[in-house]
């Protein structure tokens, strides 16, 4: 018998665990550790609360996680309640698969100055994560700027957009709904560094913005090359530039906007105690392509600031880390012996959710090579006794089902369900249902 252990039960975590039972049928058992009592990880805590159907992929992690053969080990820290080298000793194989769930900090004067936000952290405010359930965004400002030209941006951008009425359906708690529609936002910019033929925006999530109640997203024609260069770009690529044409080509005159503000890099954040501004700098394409200041700057009101630079792995104790690059140092997965990445703790933020699953399984072609048929392991017979040694309150998967159930029976009208929004909260609710 071979015993994995897996650390994080995102999607990477859960393809792994599939791969596994695919490649070893019942001669595995997986072993999937979360710090968190609830499963999904980027599903539940960083997808958007109004993409719903994107969030139903975890019926299919669902269908692994009630096999014999894997468990979810749910509030259990590695690193405080089980070392990396205590999993060694009782698993043939330990797989990282923690994500990237730290942001990347903007590396300019200000950067720490209350109102300047990380994406992590708002997205994980509005979705209703333990560890920002009190982040308090401040919303009572006219404008907000949000840094990137990606969709995490976008999702920012149309979450603080949207009317009360467009959540409908959506599972944003109930906390950042009314904060939400309490707020004073009248111009949203978002800033990047290059133009919109340099934009990591997909047309679907672009597209979105051109259908709000009470905002509009604004353009200016100026930012764009000639429009026979658009047929050097990808076809997904042309598609979203062809919608930023239009939005330049027709704006539309609603309460709120979305202001695209294109060759535009942060230099500083200011203010008085608190952001009130950024200092952008004016910049223009080189040759190479790459975002060179031209030395004009010009400061952009805003009271809140969300950075949607980039995410990191953090580190664990003992595991080395690249630090330059925000994940866990590898070849192709493998770390050290019996000690594997998988996912954004492998490659980085890069990629889908689904780019995932072809991780998962090159990882487990690693395991059936590296791996003995048995390794004389304890596996997760080791583990119980030594968490119950240790007080350590685990979670099981039948436990999370009972979570969910209270969750959807607390739901208000529309909605698919009112998420706990603390650890103490998600605990005590395994007695309902």
């Amino acid at each position: 018998m071979r015993h994995v252990a897996v650390i994080g039960s995102g999607p990477a975590g859960y393809y792994t665990a599939e791969a596994c039972q695919k490649t070893f049928g019942d001669g595995v058992r997986v072993d999937i550790i979360d710090r968190l009592p609830v499963p999904f990880g980027l599903i539940r805590s960083g997808v958007a609360p109004d993409h719903q159907s994107i969030k139903g992929v975890s019926r299919r992690y669902e269908s692994v996680a009630l096999t014999d053969n894997v468990r979810f080990v749910g509030n259990v820290t590695v690193g405080k309640d089980v070392t990396i080298d205590e999993l060694h000793t009782l698993y043939d194989a330990v797989v990282l698969a923690t994500g990237a769930p730290s942001d990347r900090p903007p590396d300019i004067p200000g950067a720490d100055l209350p109102g300047v936000i990380g994406s992590a952290a708002f997205v994980g405010w509005y979705n209703g994560h333990p560890d920002f359930a009190d982040l308090a965004p401040p919303l009572d400002g006219p404008g907000v700027a949000v840094i990137g030209n990606g969709n995490v941006a976008l999702d920012v951008a149309r979450i603080l957009a949207k009317t009360r009425a467009e959540f409908e359906g959506s599972d944003i708690v109930a906390y950042a709904l009314d904060q939400l529609d309490r707020h004073t936002i009248g111009t949203i910019t978002i800033l990047g560094r290059r133009g919109p033929h340099q934009i990591a925006m997909t047309p679907k999530e672009l597209g979105e913005l051109g259908h709000l109640e009470r905002a509009s997203p604004r353009v200016d024609p100026a930012d764009f090359p000639p429009a026979f260069n658009d047929a050097l770009l990808e076809p997904g690529q042309r598609k979203s530039v062809a919608l930023l044409r239009g939005f330049a080509a027709d704006p539309q005159d609603k309460p709120i906007g979305i202001v695209f503000d294109f060759f535009a890099r942060p230099v500083r954040f200011e203010g008085d105690a608190k952001v009130e501004r950024i200092i952008v700098e004016r910049t223009r394409i080189d040759s190479d392509g790459n975002a060179v200041g031209t030395g004009e700057t010009y400061a952009v009101p805003a009271g809140l600031v969300v950075s949607c630079i980039g995410y990191r792995t953090p580190p664990i104790d003992g595991v080395p880390y690249d630090a330059a690059l925000g994940r866990f140092a590898n070849q192709d997965g493998r770390i050290a012996p019996g000690l594997y990445a998988v996912g954004w703790a492998r490659r980085g933020p890069s990629g889908t959710i689904g780019t995932n699953r072809p991780d998962g399984y090159a990882l487990a072609e690693h395991l059936a090579n590296d791996l003995p048929d048995d390794g004389g392991k304890q596996g997760r017979t080791g583990l119980d006794a030594l968490l119950a040694e240790r007080g350590v309150d685990l979670v099981t998967f039948r436990d999370w089902q009972r979570i969910e159930q209270a969750e959807i029976e607390r739901a208000r009208d529309g909605a698919p369900r009112e998420k706990f929004t603390s650890i103490d909260a998600l605990l005590g609710a395994r007695g309902a249902g």
